[in-house]
Parts: C-alpha cells; structure tokens; sequence
C-alpha cells in the first residue's frame, strides 16, 4: 500500500486539514456558545513533534470543551509498539480530537477524532464521531446518525453498518454492561486505498458541525433542575470510567509520551459516583439506561 502512496505527502496534506477543521470547529463552538472563548496551548513534545490544544471552559452553554491537534513522531517503546498494526518502533501520528461537555444535561456530550497513523512500513486512518445524551431524545440521535449515514455512502454503502457496529462493539463499558452513549461511527485501518480513506476522513471532519450543533442549538436554553444536573453528573461517570479503562486514544496519547493535559482534557469538569444508583422504573433517566443496554438502528 505505502509503496504507491506519497505517505509523506498525505502527512502534510492531514496535518493541514486538521489544522482548518480545528478552526473551524472553534469557529462555530464559540458562536454557539455565544460568551465563551477557546485558550490555546501550543507545545512541543520531548521526543518529536508536538501540538495545539484549545479548551474553552465556564462558558455559557459549554462547560467545558477541548478540540485539540497534535502531530507527533519518533520511537516508540518496544511493547507498546508491538501492540499497534505497523511495524518497528518508528512512528508519526497527526490527529484532531474532540471532547465537549455542555452545561445543560439537556445537550448530549459528543466525541471526534480523526487521524493519520505511520508506523515502519504501514500507514493507515482512523476515527469517528459518537453522541452521548443524558435524557434521550430519539430524533437526535437519528439526526446524528443520519448525518455520518450520508458522509458514508458518499464513500460506500458498506461503511456505514460496519462502522456503526464498530462504534457500538467499542464504546462499551464491559464491567457496566451498557454503551457510553448512541454510538455513531468508529473506524481504523479500513485496509483499502489510502487517498479513498483520506477523502472519507474529510467527509466525516466536515460532518462534525451539521451532525451536532442542530442537536445543541434546539436544546441549550431548555430549563434544567437540580435532578437533572444529578443525573448529568452520574453519567459524566460512566463516562470518565471508559476513558480511563479502555480508551485507545488516551493510551497511545500517555505511551507515547504527549501532552498529559492535552490528553486528559476529554474528562469533564464536575463529576459524581454515587453508590449503587439506579434510576426510578419508568422515568426519562431509566429509559435511557435502557437504550444503553440494548443499542439499536438509529439511521
């Protein structure tokens, strides 16, 4: 594959996509929220490479919201290279990776990233988008889904069930028996033509506005209780639980030594773990545990 494939151009023409797509998600990220602003950190990684990061906190309909570059290369240690689909120990990484936490329990948290992986001879993509609600609405999820549904048959009528299904064998948590959220895409080293998969990469980027911000717009002014911010803060457990027990991307981001900020920024500002808490049978709070437990067709 990497042989007839300019693998050193196409981490140029990444690195200058995410670079665009991280702007203009902050763009329309702080036009929503309407008060807040991103700070940015630039660094450098010791061994190679480094990145931009962009948080936005307190703002007044995003919490907290991180939507971050990096392009990272060098060695990797022997056993963490191993576990990786390349060869050798020699790798570059460039990738944009998102996590927003709203306010208002009302607006789902969602999750991105997109990127760009060479390791010795092989270099492939990967990434997707999901949506995590708090009180479900089903024709949010069905616009979420929706959405990467069209940027995926404009590719392949085959990558959307597969990658669909990818999303909801991946984001869940095995010890709770539930998903994270509603699912979306989830897809690495699709194994075909790297300029295909890099055209799909950028279909799927650009799909990242019009899949959430319809969601957060119809319902960041909705009234919210104290119950509901309980609960929010329940969930937001679960949440920080998969992040820190099976997430790839934190793995890689703390084996390959990046930015430890940068990688823990996807965890939310205020959280709770209540012990052995279950919702009353019958409210919005026990039917979206409910969707958790047995994942459906959305799209």
């Amino acid at each position: 594959m990497t042989a007839t494939v300019d693998v050193e151009g196409m981490k140029g023409r990444m690195a200058a996509f995410i670079q665009k797509l991280q702007d203009d998600i902050c763009g329309a990220l702080e036009q929503l929220d309407g008060q807040g602003r991103f700070r940015e950190d630039a660094w450098t990684r010791p061994g190679g490479g480094g990145g931009r990061s962009r948080v936005l906190e307190e703002g007044a309909v995003l919490e907290k919201a991180g939507v971050n570059i990096s392009i990272v290369h060098g060695e990797l240690e022997e056993a963490f290279a191993k576990k990786l689909q390349g060869e050798g120990r020699t790798f570059w990484a460039g990738g944009l990776s998102l996590v927003l936490h709203p306010r208002s329990p009302h607006v789902p948290t969602v999750h991105a990233n997109y990127r760009f992986i060479h390791q010795g001879g092989r270099a492939w993509f990967g990434g997707g988008a999901d949506l995590t609600p708090y009180y479900l609405h089903d024709e949010d999820a069905a616009h979420f889904h929706r959405v990467h549904k069209a940027a995926c048959d404009a590719h392949d009528p085959t990558y959307y069930p597969r990658f669909k299904a990818a999303c909801d064998s991946y984001f869940h948590l095995r010890h709770r028996g539930e998903a994270r959220g509603v699912g979306g895409l989830f897809f690495e080293n699709m194994g075909g033509d790297l300029e295909r998969e890099f055209a799909f990469v950028q279909s799927c980027g650009n799909s990242f506005i019009p899949a959430y911000l319809p969601i957060a717009q119809k319902h960041k002014d909705t009234p919210v209780t104290e119950a509901q911010r309980f609960w929010q803060e329940v969930r937001r457990g679960r949440y920080v639980e998969f992040n820190l027990v099976y997430d790839r991307g934190t793995i890689f981001g703390l084996e390959t030594q990046g930015r430890t900020e940068s990688i823990l920024m996807s965890l939310p500002p205020r959280v709770r773990w209540r012990y052995d808490y279950h919702p009353e049978p019958g409210t919005p709070e026990a039917r979206l545990v409910e969707a958790l437990r047995n994942p459906r067709e959305w799209a």
